[in-house]
């Protein structure tokens, strides 16, 4: 392999991994977002707004987690369980 070819590669990866980062930090921002109309629409105290960040995160959380899991099943040649 060409020495080239294995910095796109690394690139590749390290392009895909950010990606994965902005995306767990879009989860949080939209569910708290969604929250907070929702206590603002229903006058509520911030009871939506915690409860959605809190689920934002766990959902970024677990996006990440089979991401990564499933890279590294591909990476050693294994299907995921």
């Amino acid at each position: 392999m060409e020495p080239s070819e294995e910095r796109h590669r690394e690139l590749a990866k390290a392009y895909g991994l950010s990606a994965l980062g902005f995306t767990f930090g879009a989860a949080v921002i939209v569910f708290t977002g969604i929250g907070w109309l929702l206590d603002k629409w229903l006058h509520t105290v911030p009871l939506f707004t915690i409860v959605l960040a809190l689920t934002g995160s766990v959902l970024g959380f677990l996006n990440v987690y089979f991401r990564i899991r499933r890279d590294e099943a591909d990476r050693r040649g294994k299907p995921p369980r």
